[in-house]
């Protein structure tokens, strides 16, 4: 896409700004770090817009407190104290289910999953937000805990205007098909690689 103009034109009826400001599924997937933070670097724009932020942590543990979380928290209270950008919610699903702290039994983990989509769900078919970060989400489907069909059908479906982000390694092909940008991070080079653990400010 030179100079942001794509190499092809669509004969689907659209007028080209319709075309331009369609809602978007986006996927960012593969082994390499750096899924989520280019999600919510989207998000960032998405808050400058003056849109409706909507995050939704999947398997991150509720007990940890990323720097993202504190930056959109912030965000969200300066939106509501000057009405800058746009207001923002941040939803950890299912305290005590992540890959670090995973308590309960599976049977559990799986309510857990399906209760944060089925909310998710709901916000998607009242049009509560903007543009959506599902953090990590592409595990969910990896699992089983949720049905990769009934997933991609309701983005599909989805109304209005509401962009959807979803991180997460191993995206299932269904998911892939159906979305409008896929990133996969595939990695190079990593410090761990030389037995450097991840650092404040840089992994969180």
């Amino acid at each position: 896409m030179p100079q942001g103009k794509p190499g092809v034109v669509p004969d689907d009826g659209l007028t080209t700004r319709q075309r331009r400001n369609r809602p978007l599924l986006a996927v960012h997937t593969g082994e390499m770090k750096g899924k989520s933070t280019a999600a919510f670097g989207m998000a960032l724009r998405a808050w400058n817009q003056g849109w409706s932020i909507g995050v939704f942590q999947f398997v991150k543990s509720a007990k940890w407190r990323v720097g993202e979380e504190a930056a959109f928290r912030a965000l969200g209270k300066l939106h509501d104290d000057t009405g800058q950008g746009g207001p923002v919610e941040w939803h950890k699903m299912g305290e005590g289910w992540s890959w670090a702290r995973k308590t309960g039994s599976e049977e559990d983990h799986a309510e857990n999953a399906r209760e944060g989509w089925a909310e998710i769900k709901r916000r998607l078919a009242a049009e509560t937000h903007d543009f959506y970060v599902l953090d990590e989400f592409s595990y969910l489907l990896k699992w089983g805990w949720l049905e990769a069909g009934d997933v991609v059908s309701t983005l599909a479906s989805r109304p209005g205007h509401q962009h959807v982000v979803i991180t997460g390694r191993y995206a299932p092909p269904e998911l892939i098909d159906a979305a409008d940008l896929v990133a996969e991070m595939t990695k190079v080079k990593h410090p761990m690689d030389a037995g450097q653990k991840g650092q404040r400010g840089i992994e969180w």
